[in-house]
């Protein structure tokens, strides 16, 4: 067989495998035999569920083992993995011809990161705390120093920690009031499933009671004697609030969960004047308190659980403190009750609700109130002392991000912020909230160079179809010409009521500065423009989200910042939901998709009880096992359930195989179903990490590896670069 023989067997080899006849037409011209795409088996399931019937040829890509997968990687089943390995190796070949960009952009990100960075301390009674990097480190020290000068002390090095591990990540740390103990959780398979370790300061050896099975979240007692945590059950929920003496011994169970839709964790307040247990699922919330007096009680209610009605508390020092949507507070009200008496027949306004100013954050001083407000996709800070007076803290500009970090010293004044936008690099300040002076700690560093000046950023509101106006922010270099030739990337999210601020990123520029335009769509289902902006996209009017996210697209289109068919939409988690129906949608808007840990099997999910997330999420989706309404919905935007044959974008689709939030097989699924269907031509890509879960990478270095084969595929899908492989 001479070597035109070859590449056209190659060809008709890649079409009966199930690639399409553009993509086996592109091997025969460049002379390079195509990569042959995996053809996941099918074995059709049939599923009833109220008078409904679905038919879910994939279903087979679930291990039914999968709670034990999620901690042992290696007990997937054998067919599962031979088809998650083929498909990582067919999106390796494919993209092969973006490894050395791959590497360029790795190494452009990677200097622009400083290397030896640390945090801005934290005071703290004699200490300061901090963490800080090692050149070369792909995780970081945990360390403090005394406040008063002396030599630092190393609390945890994360990176022997991780040494010889595969996954190693620290989910949280904290040291004990008296300063004698150290904590921290480790989660070493991506799965969220944490060991949390205590260290006695004093000697330096970590204390041999290990505590397992926990989400991650924990607190000292305010007398440092007892240790509280949150436990994950077998199926990865949180169940149950255990104590503990601090320095080991017998374990009790302060509170246990009965309801599977509501997540538990526990913390002290600002003055620390008792232990808090929060309990909350999407919408509706409860909090119990203990007397720091009296670790050991017994927690009271602080007001019952009511449907709908949401709160969260603080102390200040002489009353409770209540952030709540509470009589119609659709953006949030603050509230103070009594401390001996905190129920809500005693709460009284101290910041009444405004609409459309959506209070997201309350942080307390002896002396005085902080908080973070939002509104049109920005963000302010407003101080209120005792007396009632109140100042603003502000930033004139389009686009941009405040964030309120608190301060560790209740008795203390001082507040510390940060501010960034999308072209400047993050500034902290320490601020005194008594003589309103402010103290600049810490300026990001970008070592291989950033000139904010550079860059432009603008604010755009598209119109909806409702007459609702979506904000856009765009980030481009200035000499990106706004004439829809330039490339976009055009990111979303649109859930659970999170905003996505408009802020600094390092790893972003690595396609900016390619002349790519990245814009931030901020949609319904997020707080952008208040709680509203979320309460206007869940449940039954979800599909604002995504029609929101098409109407932001057009609007680009329509201000010559972009052109349909070469914009690329990049979105993770219920954000890859987002990106599964608008492929669905508006396919031909896009030149390539990315969908980052994407939740696109919303209808099997949403009946699944033994997944974690199922029940607690059924305030946000609806519930499809009882409410026909809602099946119906949901069926009808799933990106899963819609695929049908027509020409679909590149579509890049990332999962990790130790995901207990977005599990391995949507993903692999959504691909299984898409490459058959598309009548593009355009590649339809997996990449399972087989050694992650939901954030990807553990190691600051690693996921920037991950990040660089994203922005890569960006590129490749706007210049179409399968075709001339």
């Amino acid at each position: 067989m001479n070597r035109r023989e070859l590449i056209a067997s190659s060809a008709a080899l890649a079409v009966a495998a199930g690639a399409s006849p553009v993509l086996a037409k592109a091997a025969q011209r460049s002379g390079t035999p195509m990569p042959v795409p995996p053809v996941a088996k099918k074995i059709p399931v049939r599923i009833e569920q109220l008078g409904r019937v679905r038919v879910d040829d994939y279903q087979w890509l679930k291990d039914d083992n999968w709670q034990a997968v999620l901690r042992d990687p290696t007990l997937i089943k054998a067919d599962v993995k031979e088809y998650l390995v083929a498909e990582n190796a067919y999106r390796e070949a494919m993209m092969a011809s973006t490894l050395p960009m791959q590497a360029a952009m790795f190494e452009e990100m990677k200097g622009r990161i400083k290397q030896d960075d640390s945090s801005v301390p934290s005071p703290d009674g004699p200490w300061e705390y901090y963490s800080r990097f090692r050149t070369g480190d792909q995780h970081p020290l945990f360390c403090r120093k005394p406040r008063a000068g002396g030599d630092e002390q190393i609390l945890l090095d994360a990176n022997a920690l991780a040494a010889g591990k595969a996954y190693s990540k620290i989910a949280a740390t904290g040291y004990s009031p008296d300063h004698a103990l150290y904590a921290y959780a480790e989660d070493a398979q991506g799965s969220e499933v944490h060991k949390i370790y205590v260290k006695d300061l004093a000697t330096g050896e970590v204390l041999t009671d290990v505590i397992d099975s926990a989400t991650g979240g924990f607190t000292f007692s305010p007398d440092s004697r007892w240790i509280f945590w949150t436990n994950r059950d077998d199926n990865g929920r949180p169940d149950k609030i255990f104590r503990r003496p601090a320095r080991g011994g017998e374990t009790t169970m302060v509170y246990k969960e009965d309801d599977d839709g509501m997540f538990i964790g526990v913390g002290r307040t600002s003055d620390d004047q008792f232990i808090t247990i929060g309990i909350q699922n999407q919408e509706t919330s409860e909090t119990r308190y203990i007397p720091a007096g009296d670790p050991t009680a017994t927690p009271a209610v602080l007001e019952p659980r009511v449907v709908a009605r949401t709160y969260d508390a603080d102390h200040w020092g002489d009353r409770w403190v209540i952030r709540t949507n509470a009589d119609d507070s659709i953006d949030f009200k603050v509230v103070q009750a009594p401390t001996g008496s905190p129920g809500k027949a005693n709460w009284t306004d101290l910041i009444p609700h405004t609409p459309g100013r959506y209070i997201e954050t309350v942080t307390l001083s002896s002396g005085h109130l902080a908080r973070q407000e939002r509104a049109d996709a920005n963000t302010r800070i407003i101080v209120r002392n005792r007396a009632g007076a109140e100042h603003e803290i502000a930033v004139d500009e389009p686009a941009y991000a405040l964030n309120l970090m608190g301060w560790s010293e209740f008795d203390s004044p001082m507040m510390r912020y940060a501010y960034n936008s999308p072209s400047t690099p993050t500034s902290t300040f320490d601020y005194d909230m008594a003589s309103r002076e402010r103290t600049l700690r810490k300026v990001q560093e970008v070592p291989s160079g950033h000139d904010p000046a550079d860059y432009v950023v603008e604010r755009l509101n598209a119109p909806a179809a409702d007459g609702e106006l979506v904000p856009v922010t765009i980030l481009r270099r200035k000499s990106t010409p706004v004439d829809g030739s330039a490339p976009v990337l055009l990111y979303g999210y649109g859930s659970y009521g999170i905003p996505m601020s408009a802020s600094f990123s390092t790893s972003r520029l690595s396609l900016v500065d390619r002349g790519f335009i990245w814009a931030i769509a901020h949609i319904r289902g997020g707080s952008d423009k208040g709680w509203g902006w979320f309460l206007n996209a869940r449940r039954m009017t979800k599909k604002n989200t995504f029609t929101d996210f098409i109407a932001a697209a057009e609007h680009m289109i329509d201000r010559d910042y972009a052109r349909a068919g070469n914009i690329v939409a990049y979105g993770g988690s219920a954000g890859g939901m987002l990106m599964g129906a608008v492929t669905n949608m508006r396919p031909d808007l896009w030149a390539g998709v990315i969908g980052q840990v994407p939740f696109v099997d919303v209808l099997n999910t949403m009946s699944d009880t033994s997944l974690p997330l199922t029940p607690p999420e059924w305030p946000e989706w609806g519930n499809p096992i009882e409410d026909a309404a809602a099946y119906d919905y949901i069926a009808s935007y799933s990106p899963y359930d819609n695929i049908e044959a027509k020409p679909y974008p590149a579509v890049l689709s990332v999962g990790g195989l130790s995901d207990p939030r977005v599990t391995y097989w949507e993903p692999a699924k959504w691909v299984a179903r898409l490459r058959p269907a598309t009548t593009s031509g355009d590649p339809i890509l997996l990449k399972i990490n087989m050694e992650a879960g939901h954030g990807g990478a553990s190691g600051r270095f690693d996921f920037l590896k991950e990040l660089a084969v994203d922005y890569a595929f960006a590129v490749w899908a706007v210049e179409k670069g399968w075709t001339r492989a």
